[in-house]
């Protein structure tokens, strides 16, 4: 029986329809880039100190008022406290001068009774000025990015199994929706709480759209173009909206403008429904098989080739599959079972170790804009690498490469001295690019190792386990402060054992996708014979495709 490659070879791999699918799929993806780092600008903390209201004090105790604190050796106002404004008062009232005829150690302290004065230097506003998250409230301000992760590991849960069980197409839409409506919304929040509830409904459609349009792009596209666009093109278009990022927010300082223009490239996807199709692998694993012919006979009049007059004759419509796959398929059998646990581990690896080098190379330069901007840079480098080796090396040993290319650079960096900054930023940007080309990999490598039925189920699955590394990425950081190296050490260790780890992942290079469960349990068993011939020197014969 030929398989879905074979049965719409007659359309070639890169006509008009399949120029469309690519790019309208890779500008669907552009949103993302804005969402996953706009709290950076979002959520900023601009220099702030106690607010001093207008009251009739002298020069010499206004310029005195606030304290002066010693922060990483180098002395500051204190942001969070004042001296006692009705003593500081009677004080200047008396005629004392503060340092000659008081000593100001001796004067008691109280918290900004009436708030802060923020700097506007970099920012004109932020959430954090908003709602003043600041001293006794600072909690808030990295909680405010745990719980927009914590949206986008939900979503990426559900939206897998919604998207096999109602289709690509509808779940790529909605979520996009639900992107641009909540993030509208949240420039009208009243709020903390009510910022932060609108932020984790964001957050459930933020990565979603992405994961659906990794699956419909390459269950769609065939051959070379399936490994561009899974590899290159989805997270090119990713970068390109992470550059984007910092542009929009230097003219747009304010964030409730930020987030208002942020939305609306969501608006401009709506239109497109009717120009992508369902996926036409899904719609033969749930029996459609007549829908999946019409789709791409469609396809075949955009490139201008005749199709033959039976597609998918080949598939039996009387026994369709319409089974409805949970996650819990995904345990059921010891194959698939371990598949699945070691590529959680893998990707969350990967995950933690790309969102920790991203969220603290963000306050490498004093200007937050630049930072993001250059961190967003590195990431085009690491995605061309991503597409060569998708194109050319094994699956597993490419992954396995850039694990412990990414963990050594992390060693290193505790081991450099002060003065050698310069160093220690080289190797944080080489952890950073490998982390990123690995992440890459691992979301094409996903999507060829189940079958159809649960391809987007096991894609969400394994992107919402890796997703609790974001989570947990405002902590992994906070780690520094108690042992400045401990961070890169857990990132550096956690990296070693995953591409251990990863020398168990089966193989998919060069492989078709697999169509069902039975196909997913031969290619293990293949693999499984092989290496046991292989101990024992016994020639091994060519096994035939899975397909």
């Amino acid at each position: 029986m030929k398989d879905y490659a074979e049965a719409i070879a007659f359309l070639g791999q890169w006509g008009h329809f399949q120029q469309t699918v690519f790019f309208l799929l890779c500008a669907s993806i552009l949103p993302n880039g804005f969402g996953a780092f706009g709290l950076v600008f979002l959520t900023g903390i601009p220099n702030h100190h106690c607010f001093v209201p207008d009251i009739n004090l002298t020069e010499d105790w206004r310029k005195s008022i606030l304290p002066v604190t010693v922060v990483n050796g180098k002395q500051e106002v204190s942001r969070c406290s004042r001296y006692r404004l009705d003593v500081v008062r009677n004080l200047s009232y008396q005629g004392y001068i503060p340092g000659r005829d008081v000593n100001l150690t001796d004067l008691k302290q109280e918290e900004c009774l009436d708030g802060w004065s923020y700097s506007r230097n970099i920012y004109q506003s932020t959430v954090v000025t908003e709602f003043d998250l600041v001293c006794s409230e600072k909690w808030k301000q990295p909680f405010t990015s745990t719980v927009f992760f914590v949206g986008v590991l939900c979503g990426s849960f559900f939206s897998g199994q919604l998207s096999d069980r109602y289709g690509r197409k509808p779940v790529l839409f909605a979520t996009l929706a639900a992107q641009m409506v909540f993030t509208f919304a949240e420039a009208f929040s009243t709020s903390w709480i009510v910022f932060t509830l609108l932020l984790f409904f964001n957050g459930l459609g933020q990565i979603s759209n992405f994961v659906a349009a990794l699956v419909l792009g390459a269950e769609v596209l065939t051959g070379n173009v399936r490994v561009l666009y899974s590899s290159f093109g989805t997270c090119f278009s990713f970068a390109i909206g992470y550059m984007l990022l910092p542009l929009f927010a230097y003219f747009l300082k304010d964030w409730k403008s930020l987030l208002m223009a942020l939305s609306l490239p969501c608006l401009a996807y709506i239109p497109l429904w009717c120009l992508l199709p369902e996926s036409p692998r899904w719609l033969i694993s749930q029996g459609r098989v007549e829908e999946a012919e019409a789709v791409i006979r469609k396809a075949a009049q955009w490139n201008k080739v005749q199709a033959p007059g039976d597609i998918f004759g080949h598939y039996d419509e009387t026994k369709p599959s319409r089974n409805n796959h949970s996650v819990f398929d995904l345990l059921k059998h010891s194959s698939i079972r371990t598949t699945t646990l070691l590529l959680c581990l893998v990707m969350f690896t990967m995950t933690t170790g790309y969102f920790s080098l991203s969220f603290n190379a963000a306050q490498l330069h004093s200007d937050p804009y630049i930072s993001c901007f250059i961190s967003a840079v590195v990431e085009i480098p690491a995605y061309i690498s991503s597409w060569i080796a998708l194109r050319y090396f094994q699956r597993r040993l490419s992954v396995i490469g850039m694990l412990i290319l990414g963990a050594v650079p992390l060693f290193f960096i505790p081991l450099m001295p002060e003065y050698l900054s310069s160093v220690s930023l080289t190797l944080e940007m080489l952890g950073k690019y490998a982390f990123t080309t690995g992440s890459s990999l691992m979301f094409t490598y996903t999507t060829e190792l189940y079958p159809t039925a649960l391809r987007n189920t096991a894609t969400g699955t394994t992107t919402t386990v890796s997703r609790t590394g974001s989570c947990i990425t405002p902590f992994l950081l906070s780690l520094s402060g108690y042992f400045k190296a401990l961070p890169y050490i857990t990132l550096g260790t956690l990296a070693v054992l995953a591409a251990f780890a990863a020398f168990f992942l089966p193989e998919s290079f060069q492989q078709p996708l697999p169509e069902s469960i039975q196909q997913m349990h031969e290619r293990k068993r293949i693999k499984c014979l092989r290496l046991t011939r292989s101990k024992t020197s016994v020639p091994v014969v060519q096994q035939d495709s899975p397909l």
